[in-house]
């Protein structure tokens, strides 16, 4: 039951999970289709400009049997897309509703409703992340307020309630903020479309292996390129790690 060795770090980008988040249209689906063998649970329309692989998810049930049917291995996909979450929480709200008989999940009090809800959300969210493909979870972006001990400072973060909202954070190896970045060209303020991958008090950002850029092209082959220069550096520092630990 107990390990005898340790596990090693992933390395292949199709293991990890990202929570990619952003402005509307400001190509967060775009980036996605370009993952390895992508399939897309689309909660909401957004994909007709795209030539992808998707299944229409129109109800909880629908991503139940979607996910039963990614766990078959029966498939040729490696990254799967939940686009978007937000809406994925919405469908799991109603299903918990009708499966209860509640109007809302606040008719039961005490927070009893509210919680069935998280607890079926992260239910499903943990078994998707545990299946053996990169897994990308899209949401829009609001801005909240955040209490400091200097003020109220206003920080951008994905558009799922508080509780589904800090789960999934917690959850995903990598957080993406999608924004829009000014730069001077020739006299001329031109906008390009950047990833944020490190934490900052303005916005939610993460990076587990704390070797990504801290701003990347909103290009998936330039993140991909960027992530795997990551391994390498990562691998050769551990060889070079072993090789002094193994000196006499």
């Amino acid at each position: 039951m107990l390990p005898k060795s340790k596990t090693p770090a992933k390395t292949d980008l199709s293991s990890f999970s990202v929570m990619l988040y952003g402005g509307a249209k400001i190509g967060k689906s775009e980036f996605c289709s370009q993952a390895p063998s992508a399939l897309f649970l689309a909660t909401e329309p957004g994909l007709n400009a795209l030539e992808t692989f998707q299944v229409p998810i129109h109800k909880w049930e629908d991503l139940l049997e979607a996910c039963a049917e990614l766990a078959k291995g029966e498939h040729t996909f490696q990254t799967i897309i939940v686009d978007t979450i937000d809406l994925a929480y919405r469908h799991c709200l109603e299903y918990v509703c009708a499966k209860h008989k509640m109007e809302h999940p606040a008719d039961l009090g005490y927070g009893k409703g509210y919680a069935l809800v998280d607890n079926e959300f992260t239910r499903v969210m943990t078994k998707m992340a545990g299946m053996p493909y990169g897994l990308i979870l899209v949401s829009h972006s609001k801005t909240i307020d955040i209490e400091t001990r200097t003020g109220k400072v206003q920080k951008v973060v994905p558009t799922l309630p508080d509780k589904a909202r800090k789960f999934v954070l917690g959850l995903v190896d990598l957080i993406l903020f999608c924004d829009l970045k000014t730069q001077v060209v020739d006299g001329k303020p031109v906008q390009k479309r950047v990833i944020h991958t490190k934490p900052s008090a303005h916005f939610e950002a993460g990076d587990r292996t704390k070797r990504l850029p801290a701003v990347l092209p909103l290009n998936f082959p330039a993140f991909q390129a960027a992530f795997e220069h990551a391994q390498q550096e990562a691998k050769t520092e551990k060889h070079s790690q072993d090789a002094v630990t193994a000196k006499p």
